[in-house]
Order: C-alpha cells, then sequence, then structure tokens
C-alpha cells in the first residue's frame, strides 16, 4: 500500500479447513448494515469496526470489538482498515456516509484507496460537509495534496494535516468512528476545587507549577495550574519536557517543503 510498510509478522497463513487466515490485527469496517434490517435486526452495523479472524471466498470469519463474539459476514459488506484510518476500496458516497455517523466530528477523517485503481488515494475530511482532497505521488513516490507539501509516505502526510489544516478544510482530529465507538479523546470532567491552609509558596516544587498530572497530593490547585500554563503559552515560553517531544515529532516527519510560486493549489478529487 504505497509507501506504507507492514511488519513481517502479519504474513497472512493457511488455516486446517483451508480458509485463509487473517494477521491478528487485521481490522475491517462495515460498510451497510448485515443482515438487512429488511430481514432481521442486524448483527453488526454500518460503521462498526471488526477483527478479522478468516478469510474464505466469499465471506470472512470476523469477531465483534464490543462483545468479542465471533460470526460471519460476507466479503461485499466489509473493507480492510490499516493504522486506523486507510481504508481500502471504499468509494467517495459510502466515505461520505461513514463520516456522516454521530460519533464523527468536524476534523474526522479517512484516507480511501480507490477500488478501481490499486495506489490510488483520496483523503475524506468531515467539515461543514465531507470535503474529499486527491493525493498525489511523484516520479520518485512522494504523497502530496498541495504541490508545495511533499511526504515520503501516507503517515507523515497525516501526521503533519492533523498540527495544521495548511491547506485544507480544517485540522484532522481523529480517524473516522463507528457509532458505537465513542470519540477517543473525550474532555476529563474538571478536578474540584480544594481548599488549603497554611500554603507557602516557598515550599512548593517548581515543577507543580506545570504539572498535568491529577491534583491528588499536588498543593497547587488545578485552576491556578492551568492558568501558569497558559500564560506560558501566551508568553512562548514552554516546559522543556514539551520542548523535546515537539522536537521528536518534528524529526520524525518526513516532508518537503517548496517555496510559493503560484503552484500550491489542492486538486479536489472526482472519483
Amino acid at each position: 500500500m504505497g509507501n506504507i510498510m507492514r511488519s513481517e509478522s502479519a504474513k497472512e497463513t493457511i488455516n486446517t479447513d483451508g480458509s485463509l487466515k487473517g494477521p491478528e490485527d487485521d481490522m475491517v469496517v462495515v460498510l451497510q448494515d448485515y443482515p438487512s434490517p429488511d430481514i432481521s435486526e442486524p448483527i453488526y452495523r454500518m460503521g462498526e469496526k471488526l477483527r478479522l479472524i478468516a478469510q474464505e471466498a466469499y465471506r470472512w470469519r470476523v469477531r465483534s470489538i464490543q462483545t468479542q463474539k465471533e460470526n460471519y459476514i460476507p466479503n461485499s459488506h466489509v473493507a480492510k482498515v490499516y493504522h486506523s484510518w486507510l481504508f481500502e476500496g471504499v468509494e467517495r458516497q459510502k466515505a461520505e456516509e461513514l463520516l456522516s455517523l454521530p460519533a464523527n466530528r468536524v476534523g474526522s477523517f479517512l484516507v480511501r484507496e480507490s477500488a478501481r485503481e490499486r495506489g490510488l488515494y483520496s483523503l475524506s475530511v468531515k467539515h461543514r460537509s465531507v470535503k474529499h482532497y486527491r493525493i498525489l505521488r511523484l516520479d520518485n513516490s512522494w504523497y502530496y495534496i498541495s504541490p508545495r507539501l511533499t511526504f515520503q509516505c501516507l503517515e507523515d502526510m497525516i501526521n503533519h494535516y492533523c498540527d495544521a489544516s495548511d491547506g485544507l478544510c480544517c485540522a484532522l482530529t481523529s480517524p473516522c468512528q463507528s457509532s458505537t465507538t465513542p470519540p477517543p479523546d473525550s474532555a476529563p470532567a474538571t478536578p474540584p476545587v480544594v481548599m488549603r491552609r497554611n500554603f507557602d509558596w516557598k515550599k512548593i516544587d517548581s515543577k507543580q507549577l506545570v504539572s498535568t498530572e491529577s491534583c491528588g497530593d499536588n498543593m497547587v490547585s488545578y485552576g491556578v495550574r492551568n492558568s501558569i500554563a497558559a500564560y506560558l503559552s501566551f508568553s512562548g515560553k514552554r516546559d522543556p519536557a514539551q520542548m523535546r517531544a515537539a522536537s521528536r515529532r518534528k524529526k520524525s516527519k518526513s516532508m518537503y517543503a517548496l517555496p510559493e510560486n503560484g503552484h500550491g493549489t489542492i486538486d479536489y478529487e472526482d472519483f
């Protein structure tokens, strides 16, 4: 799948019954309710992600992530998913249906590989409506949406657009979720305010002022630490650990940016 590499351990093997065994981490997404609601109550709902157990000619054995129950589903009703955001063989209309599920929010996205032409990708992003961007490739196999930004692999591209919209309708927030999967980063409840007697600033460890850990034994309240963190953010000062983490993220990306020269247009895909 392009420059995206899968580990050697992900090789498929043959079961004793002649079916093709899927790797332990292979995932599929349900493209339509199965069975049809007109026939009976669906076992699997559209958008639900399942673990692939084995592949047979026209049906695959899958395991529900929620219930851990195994069953069979026609392979025409599912699509393989890699890295939680790369959907194999999903058409434009189906991508819009998946991203329109209630669990998805602004910035939810998926990358889909064309069912008609292997190695041809598009990025679909939920905004006010679902936007689609064609992902193109250079002769050296690097990827780009805008010609001024090229990436060695799709993963680097996704990481970049998670940090900044950079010409897209919005920054990417989270991979397309199923209707039964809660959003990944629900905001935790704000800790209660704790009044402390005989408070002495001289006895406070400076590390506690910017700590994001739970209040617990921290002598500085959540509100004070939050205010200090906001001040450091606006003043441009950052905690050394955060600076090192940001540096690591930047170094991990393989990206080449061309200067602005009038060729920075983005192609909206039409397939």
